[in-house]
């Protein structure tokens, strides 16, 4: 009989994914399902000829299915592009001095806003440090869920009651776990995710999920999209802002949503839990055999990313074998999705052992 692992991959790969090499680089980019391939040819064409259908429709859509994922109500989601963008509209809320309290080595979108502020206090510390640090006059924890380089894990149950303790709020990036990671939005103050990597949308959609009472943040950017009624505010001031945190919306784009809530519909068809227990099953394997071949990985235990320090030189050499997967900072990092399989596992150790 065929293990879970096998039918979920032979399932989607048949019907909604076709990869043309072995892929194990979803934590750089997802790929696109046939779904929402179809959706974006068809609302191009649409437009090409004068007849747009209606993206904006879409966009709703996606904020209702990413709200679904990560167990919060709608109106505390605001869709727009850019985890950049979100997390330098909180550093604007914070005032002169406060301290940020980071994890060493995170991704930049979660650290540069609040350093090119200038006058806040940014403090970083080793990732398995970050709760321990947390001490009166913190004013903000910003941590991704599960880190860009390695696939190493935030301890965010521990950080979060560290926070709490203390009077911090949280800001968690997850860009690297939502989609096989069921996320919980609602036990942190913030939480950003760009949706082009496990959630395999398009390029150009990002999520930032804000408390119900929004956080105390100020819509710097908000434009026509940002009123509570669009279409009426789109020349001089906005007369009513969005009640929701759709004030916060950047002008979507459209073509990119028209995709994502495809993307985002199967994502909840299949379910984060069953795809975490996919990925990791995956993950497991190729850490074993690694091991079985007296290779060396980064500790990144539940994680569906593994780094293998030292063999980022061999991205080139994999690529020509037909085997996608990062170099990062000399690190091998291989990434398992829901459209890959054991057969690709045991290729990869193959090259690498051959």
């Amino acid at each position: 009989m065929e293990s879970n692992v096998e039918i979920l991959a032979e399932t989607l790969a048949g019907t909604e994914y076709t990869p043309g090499t072995t892929y194990l680089n979803t934590a750089s980019t997802g790929l696109l399902p046939a779904r929402t391939v179809t959706a974006m040819q068809q609302a191009i064409t649409a437009a090409s000829v004068g007849r747009p259908t209606d993206m904006f429709a879409d966009v709703e859509a996606s904020r209702a299915s990413f709200a679904r994922l990560a167990g919060v109500p709608a109106s505390r989601v605001a869709a727009g592009a850019s985890v950049a963008v979100y997390t330098g509209l909180i550093a604007t809320s914070l005032p002169a001095g406060a301290e940020v309290l980071v994890a060493d080595g995170d991704f930049s979108s979660v650290v540069n806003p609040f350093v090119v502020r200038g006058d806040l206090d940014v403090r970083s510390v080793p990732l398995e440090a970050l709760a321990d640090a947390i001490r009166p006059g913190t004013a903000l924890v910003a941590v991704s869920a599960v880190q860009s380089a390695d696939g190493r894990l935030a301890d965010l149950a521990a950080i979060r009651a560290a926070a709490r303790a203390h009077g911090a709020r949280t800001l968690v990036d997850a860009s690297q776990s939502a989609g096989w990671l069921p996320l919980g939005a609602g036990q942190d103050d913030f939480t950003v995710a760009v949706a082009f990597k496990w959630l395999t949308c398009p390029r150009g959609v990002a999520f930032l999920v804000v408390p119900e009472n929004l956080g105390g943040l100020t819509p710097v950017f908000a434009g026509w999209v940002a009123g509570e009624k669009p279409w009426d505010s789109c020349y001089g001031p906005v007369a009513e802002l969005a009640h929701s945190a759709r004030r916060f919306d950047e002008s979507p784009s459209l073509f990119s949503y028209a995709g994502a809530r495809h993307s985002l519909a199967l994502i909840e068809d299949i379910g984060p839990g069953n795809i975490q227990r996919h990925n990791l099953a995956l993950a497991d394997r190729f850490r074993a055999g690694l091991e079985r071949i007296g290779q060396q990985v980064v500790p990144a235990p539940g994680s569906a990313i593994v780094s293998v320090p030292g063999l980022g030189h061999r991205q080139g050499e994999l690529g020509r074998a037909g085997i996608e997967l990062s170099d990062r900072a000399g690190n091998l990092r291989a990434a398992f999705h829901l459209y890959n399989s054991t057969a690709e596992v045991d290729k990869l150790l193959d090259v690498l052992a051959g």
